[in-house]
């Protein structure tokens, strides 16, 4: 038997990444979820494995708050309000209706499972709902990592939408989780308006605290004068957890704020952008990492025996029934939306760890058969991580919505700061470019175009106009403004 303790917990720590790093580089070769074998390692280290004996909900919970802090900034960040605007109704929809319309079906569903039938199991239509609204969301950290990891590309906006959706839903359930642990653990009477009240409240506080940060964050960082540049990278991570905090002080939405703190950052001109970039994508990987490793210690694998059954039985029918319905009624509106792309959006309703942390919430509060709700909500993450993480890829293709990748930067992997207002591109010659001669000053280069350098196999070329080009040169082009070859 294992105990965490200050002499080994760096070491184990360390030693379960390490782990779960060399696992995760051939999961992808298998289409199996990162985050997935993250959960699992943790599962085999913990006390029914290893032993490593780890039973502190509260210490799960913090963890999983700043981790979620870090994923949805980052996500936050990379989201191009060019790229939602198209699809920004259809997301928010999904993300707050559907969030609602998610925890009233699977709520109704589990509840008349524990009070009509012979499982053993009785839960009353209030712990139902908290179940249902606990699972609501469909989690950030897996949908961006799958998406991002595979470098999906979709059809009709979806990549964007889906990012959207997973990236705005957490507050919602987050809000509905808190309301109904407050309506079971508490004897005051709640008011319909009372209720409407806090929903607004939270939603207002979180989303002017994000705003105002956010545009606070980039003024800041385009006018301080810092000696170190790395610097910038932390001041940025400080600004992340000021936007969460002062939003839970005052009685907001936290995880709206950081949400919208980086949307708002990630949309402004930033100086040492890539230098940051860097920074929080390793920053989420870790993240992700021991969040995942933390919810998988917390649980024992001989608990989930007992509700395999009733747990299997809810999950199949929030991903074959509840989501399906939940999109198809949210997206109603939207006709030009083709059946397959409802579909596709139906089946990328991902559970991961933001569930699993909700469901530390009535653990601490002493909320009866919390940890019944806990154990039921692990294996549905693993049943929607094994069925719907695993086939993302075929189900895009099977639906004809896969598009080819889009290349991620140039083949130089060059970039300028945003402030010089350029444009990079590369292009690879063909023989029709050079029907009017091989040199680089017979090409039809548009003006204010600069080509910077050649790439030919593994040699580079600082250019003249008397250089002479072959088929299957990569040229690096400068410009005022984007190119289309």
């Amino acid at each position: 038997m294992l105990y965490l303790t200050a002499e080994n917990i760096l070491f184990l720590g360390s030693l379960l990444v390490f782990v779960s790093i060399l696992i995760s580089k051939t999961s992808y070769r298998f289409g199996v979820p990162t985050l997935l074998l993250f959960l699992i390692v943790g599962m085999v280290f913990g006390s029914d494995g290893v032993g490593l004996q780890f039973h502190n909900a509260g210490t799960t919970q913090f963890v999983g708050m700043l981790a979620l802090s870090v994923i949805l900034f980052t996500g936050g960040m990379d989201t191009k309000i060019s790229d939602i605007r198209p699809i920004m109704t259809q997301g928010l929809i999904l993300s707050t209706v559907g969030v609602v319309l998610t925890t009233v079906f699977v709520g109704l569903f589990a509840w008349a499972l524990t009070n009509f039938t012979p499982l053993p199991f009785e839960f009353s239509l209030l712990t139902s709902m908290l179940l249902a609204a606990m699972m609501s969301s469909t989690d950030s950290a897996s949908v961006f990592n799958l998406l991002g990891s595979q470098r999906m590309n979709l059809k009709e906006n979806l990549k964007p939408m889906l990012e959207l959706e997973s990236g705005s839903n957490d507050p919602m359930a987050y809000l509905l989780t808190l309301l109904l642990i407050q309506l079971i653990g508490s004897t005051d009477d709640w008011s319909a308006s009372s209720i409407a009240i806090n929903l607004v409240v939270q939603f207002a506080v979180g989303t002017l605290i994000g705003f105002a940060i956010g545009k606070a964050s980039a003024w800041l960082i385009n006018r301080i004068q810092l000696n170190n540049q790395s610097m910038y990278s932390v001041l940025l991570l400080s600004m992340v957890f000021i936007s969460f905090t002062l939003t839970e002080m005052l009685q907001g939405n936290p995880y709206l704020a950081v949400y919208i703190t980086g949307v708002v950052i990630g949309n402004e001109r930033l100086v040492n952008r890539k230098e940051m970039n860097t920074f929080m994508n390793g920053l989420t990987w870790l993240a992700q990492i021991v969040m995942f490793l933390t919810l998988g210690l917390l649980v024992n694998p001989t608990e989930l025996v007992d509700i395999l059954l009733i747990a299997t039985l809810i999950a199949l029918f929030m991903i074959f029934v509840a989501r399906p319905l939940t999109v198809y009624l949210c997206l109603l509106p939207f006709r030009d939306m083709s059946n397959k792309a409802r579909l596709f959006v139906s089946w990328v309703g991902l559970r991961g760890a933001v569930p699993i942390i909700f469901a530390t919430y009535p653990i601490l509060a002493d909320i009866p058969q919390a940890h019944t709700l806990f154990n039921i909500i692990f294996t549905i993450t693993l049943i929607s991580l094994l069925l719907q993480g695993m086939s993302i890829s075929w189900m895009a293709k099977r639906l004809n919505l896969d598009l080819p990748e889009e290349k991620d930067g140039n083949e130089f992997g060059v970039e300028l700061p945003e402030e010089l207002e350029t444009n990079l591109s590369d292009l690879v010659l063909t023989p029709e470019m050079l029907a009017n001669g091989n040199r680089l000053m017979d090409m039809d280069i548009p003006e204010n175009t600069l080509v910077i350098m050649i790439k030919r196999g593994t040699e580079y070329i600082v250019p003249n106009g008397q250089a002479q080009l072959q088929v299957g040169d990569v040229l690096l082009f400068m410009s005022k403004e984007d190119l289309s070859f």
